[in-house]
């Protein structure tokens, strides 16, 4: 059976030579990696995963942590992250952290810590703690959407995307907006939920409107979470004459209920979303569109670079990267200007 030491000497490089030009390793010259790529021809020789991750103390496996993997947001990333890495000869591993603890996904995480080259945390709000524990496996990390010092960060500006959102819906004239977004309290995407909530209040700032001009009122980031809250929107004494939902699941369930309930929208009551959810164009659904698969794809190529690159001894500290990815308006018809009632003038 033809090893790597044939394939070395047929091509006159040492085997490491050999090893960094099969995987297409960088520090190979060209002439170098043709040489063996030939040599290795000749003797049919076939590289063995297995004998490579020995060699390179490397598994080609990059973890990645999600809250959710049945739900659009999640899968769209993990689409783009695999995707990525694919391309780049690594693999994923998965693990699903639920709406329950953390700690017991996280501890089987540290338990693999020998099998990962890298790590990705997707929308997964940590605690101190469960930092210190992904710290501790001495790999590489970068998260998407979840700002932890000193770890790669890919996002969206929350913060600037739901101020546009609230901004189109103030130029349409609505003043008594209700705002849909997470439990600020339990909610696994606190940062999201909190940061979304602060761009409606700088909207309303700007615009000179007292806070509770946004009627902020707790739903669940799904469909259903969406069709429950409209008891309460419709319940209020002076309902709202829009509504803008945290998410686009959310908005479409609003868009449902109020429809089955003869709620006519945009002209009694406009409705409008963030992600641009692919279903949502279906529902003419106003929404602010983020590239919800290229977030996945910069953070693995995040993770890529430094793979890639692995600092030399007495190298300074790499700097922490900082992604932000563009949102966009799109308009659909699930928005318009207030509807002013017309009083019919008799005599």
């Amino acid at each position: 059976m033809t090893s790597i030491h044939d394939v070395a000497a047929l091509a006159g490089v040492s085997t490491a030579t050999v090893s960094r030009a099969l995987r297409g390793v960088d520090r190979v010259s060209g002439p170098t990696r043709d040489r063996v790529l030939v040599a290795a021809a000749e003797l049919h020789y076939v590289a063995s995963p297995a004998a490579a991750s020995l060699a390179s103390g490397r598994t080609g496996v990059v973890g990645v942590v999600v809250p959710f993997l049945s739900r659009w947001f999640f899968s769209q990333v993990l689409d783009g992250v695999e995707r990525r890495l694919r391309e780049c000869d690594l693999h994923v591993l998965l693990f699903n952290v639920g709406t329950g603890s953390h700690r017991s996904v996280l501890l089987a995480l540290e338990r693999l810590n020998k099998r990962l080259d890298a790590l990705l945390v997707v929308s997964c709000d940590l605690r101190p703690d469960e930092v210190a524990m992904l710290g501790r496996l001495r790999v590489p990390v970068a998260t998407v959407g979840v700002d932890v010092a000193g770890w790669d960060l890919v996002r969206i500006d929350d913060v600037a995307t739901a101020d546009d959102a609230m901004t189109h819906l103030l130029d349409l004239g609505h003043r008594r907006v209700a705002f849909l977004g997470g439990d600020q309290l339990a909610d696994v995407h606190l940062a999201t939920s909190v940061d979304r909530a602060r761009g409606v209040q700088r909207a309303l700032r700007r615009r000179g409107l007292p806070a509770d001009t946004a009627g902020f009122q707790v739903a669940d980031w799904t469909v259903l979470g969406g069709m429950a809250a409209v008891d309460g929107l419709l319940d209020r004494a002076d309902p709202p004459t829009a509504v803008l939902a945290a998410s686009d699941e959310m908005a479409m369930g609003v868009l449902h209920e109020l429809r089955r309930r003869g709620v006519q929208v945009p002209g009694q009551m406009s409705v409008m979303g963030i992600d641009g959810h692919e279903v949502s164009v279906t529902h003419d659904l106003t929404t602010m569109v983020q590239p919800v698969g290229e977030l996945g794809e910069t953070a693995a190529q995040l993770v890529v670079d430094v793979l890639r690159s692995p600092s030399l001894p007495g190298s300074p500290p790499r700097l922490r990267r900082v992604k932000t990815l563009p949102t966009r308006l799109r308009l659909g018809g699930t928005t318009g200007p207030v509807c002013i009632p017309t009083v019919a003038v008799v005599g």
